[in-house]
C-alpha cells in the first residue's frame, strides 16, 4: 500500500503524483495541516484552501475512500501514518517555495519517497537556467513537449476507510468562491463558453470586467494558486479550441495560452533563484532609494491615493480577495515608482490579501513591475491616468469600487489626480486628494532608478 500526500494539489483528476501512486498499488490519500505554511499565507486564502480539503474529502468519500487529515510536521506525521497503515512508499507533487522544498527533504530523508513535477506544462529542469526576458524564455518553453491530462484514478486503486477527523475551520472576511474542483471546472467551461474567443480584445476592457467578470478573464486563478484544477487539463482544453477555431478567434485563444507562460516562466525563475521572494533578481549596481512613508502605504492599502483608477483596483482587493491583471499592474507600479516604495512592501500586502496568492507569481509579477526582475525595458513606469483613460475610458470599474466618484462627470475621474484643489472640492469633498503630483512622482521615479542602474 501507498500513501499519496496532498499538498498545494486539491484535486484527484489530473494529479500526476496521485495517479503515479495508484498506478503501484493501492493508495491512501493524506493531508497534513501544516501550520507553519499555513501562515506564509493570508487568513483569506487559508479559509479557502481548508475549504478545499473539505471538499477533497467529500470527493474520496465518494469514490468510496476517505481522506486522512492530521496536524503536525510532515517527516513525522508521514512516519505515523506509514507505520501505522504499513504503507511502503509515500508519493507527492514537488514544490517549489524554499519551505516546500525543506518539508521534501525531510520527508525523503525519514522515508521511502517518490515525487513528480505536476505544478507546470514545463519541468524548468528541461530549460536553461536563466533567460533576460520573457520572449527569450516562452521560444524555448513553447518548442518543450507538454503531458496530455492524468485520468481520475480507478476507485479500487484507492483504499476503502473512513476517518471523521477533517480540517479545522477558518472564518475570511470576505465572501469566499465555491472551492473545489467541481467549482473550478464550472468556472472554466464557462469561460471556454463565453470568454475565450474573445479573450485578447476584451481582457482588458474594464468595463466588461465588472460586467461579465468571468468571460472577460477567466478568473481561474485562485483554482490554479490551490491546485483545485489541473494545468495540463486547462492546457489542453484550450488548445482543443484553438485546433477548432480559425480567424480572430484563433488568435484570442492562443493570447489566453501565450499567458500562462507567465505563471511557467515565474516558476522557472523561483526554481533556480530562490531567493526571488526576498532578493532583487536582477544585478544593480547601487541601492535603490526606496522611500519609508508609512503613510503613503496606508494611504495605498486603504485605497485612498487619490488617483482613481489605482484606488479601483486595491478597495477590489480589499474587498474581493482578487484584483483584475490590468489595475493589478497599475497599483503594483504606482507604489514602487510614484510612491518609491520597496516592492517587497507591496508583495506582502499582496501575500494577505489575496485568494489567487501564489508565491512565484505573486513575487515575480512584483519584481517585474518594480524594475528588478526579468523586464527587458531598465525602467517602466505605468501612468495611473493614462491607463485609466485606455482601459477603463467610461469610468464604469472605477465608479464601480470608488462610490464616492459616482456623480462626477467621466472626463473628470479620469484627470481627477490633475485637476486643482478647488474642482475636486467643487465635484466632491468626500474622496482623496493626490498624495503625490503625478509628473513629480514620474520623475522622481526615474531619477532613481537611474542612480541605481549607474545612469546619472
Amino acid at each position: 500500500m501507498n500513501l499519496f500526500w496532498h499538498r498545494r494539489d486539491f484535486r484527484i483528476p489530473d494529479n500526476r503524483g496521485l495517479t503515479l501512486a495508484t498506478n503501484n498499488g493501492p493508495t491512501l490519500p493524506v493531508y497534513i495541516v501544516d501550520t507553519d505554511m499555513l501562515a506564509q499565507i493570508g487568513k483569506r486564502q487559508r479559509a479557502f484552501f481548508m475549504e478545499g480539503v473539505r471538499e477533497l474529502k467529500r470527493r474520496y468519500r465518494r469514490l468510496g475512500s476517505d481522506l486522512l487529515v492530521r496536524g503536525g510536521e510532515p517527516a513525522d506525521v508521514l512516519s505515523e501514518i506509514s507505520e501505522d497503515y504499513d504503507a511502503e512508499r509515500v508519493y507527492y507533487n514537488r514544490g517549489y517555495r524554499p519551505a516546500r522544498r525543506n518539508r521534501e527533504r525531510a520527508v525523503d530523508e525519514a522515508l521511502p519517497t517518490k515525487s513528480v513535477q505536476d505544478l507546470l506544462l514545463v519541468d524548468p529542469d528541461r530549460l536553461d537556467r536563466s533567460y533576460p526576458n520573457h520572449s527569450q524564455f516562452y521560444n524555448d518553453w513553447q518548442g518543450e513537449h507538454k503531458l496530455t491530462p492524468f485520468e481520475r484514478p480507478d476507485e479500487e486503486t484507492l483504499v476503502s476507510f473512513s476517518d471523521d477527523t477533517g480540517p479545522p475551520s477558518i472564518e475570511a472576511d470576505i465572501e469566499l468562491p465555491a472551492a473545489g474542483y467541481e467549482s473550478a471546472r464550472e468556472r472554466y467551461d464557462q469561460f471556454l463558453t463565453a470568454g475565450i474567443e474573445s479573450y485578447n480584445d476584451t481582457r482588458d476592457d474594464m468595463r466588461r470586467a465588472v460586467e461579465q467578470p468571468v468571460g472577460a478573464v477567466s478568473r481561474l486563478s485562485p483554482y490554479l494558486a490551490a491546485g483545485m484544477i489541473g494545468i495540463r487539463e486547462v492546457w489542453a482544453d484550450a488548445g482543443e479550441r484553438y485546433d477548432a477555431a480559425t480567424g480572430r478567434a484563433r488568435k484570442n485563444i492562443d493570447k489566453f495560452r501565450y499567458e500562462l507562460s507567465w505563471r511557467e516562466q515565474n516558476y522557472h525563475l523561483l526554481n533556480y533563484n530562490p531567493r526571488l521572494l526576498t532578493e532583487n533578481y536582477k544585478e544593480i549596481p547601487n541601492p535603490i532609494e526606496w522611500r519609508n512613508d508609512n503613510e503613503d502605504v496606508e494611504a495605498w492599502k486603504r485605497g485612498e491615493t487619490g488617483y482613481p483608477f489605482v484606488d479601483a483596483g486595491m478597495r477590489q482587493l480589499n474587498e474581493e480577495g482578487y484584483i483584475h491583471n490590468r489595475p493589478r499592474q497599475v497599483v503594483a507600479s504606482f507604489l514602487t515608482k510614484h510612491l518609491l516604495i520597496d516592492w517587497r512592501v507591496g508583495a506582502r500586502y499582496f501575500q494577505k490579501q489575496l485568494l489567487d496568492h501564489d508565491p512565484a507569481n505573486n513575487y515575480g509579477s512584483w519584481q517585474w513591475i518594480a524594475s528588478t526582475g526579468t523586464d527587458s525595458v531598465d525602467v517602466r513606469i505605468f501612468d495611473p491616468i493614462s491607463q485609466a483613460s485606455k482601459y477603463d475610458d467610461g469610468a464604469t470599474y472605477i465608479r464601480e469600487y470608488v462610490p464616492e466618484l459616482a456623480d462626477v462627470p467621466t472626463e473628470k475621474i479620469i484627470d481627477w489626480p490633475t485637476l486643482s484643489k478647488r474642482e475636486r472640492d467643487e465635484f466632491t469633498a468626500g474622496y482623496a486628494d493626490p498624495i503625490v503630483d503625478r509628473n513629480e512622482g514620474y520623475e522622481r521615479a526615474q531619477r532613481t532608478f537611474e542612480r541605481a542602474l549607474g545612469k546619472r
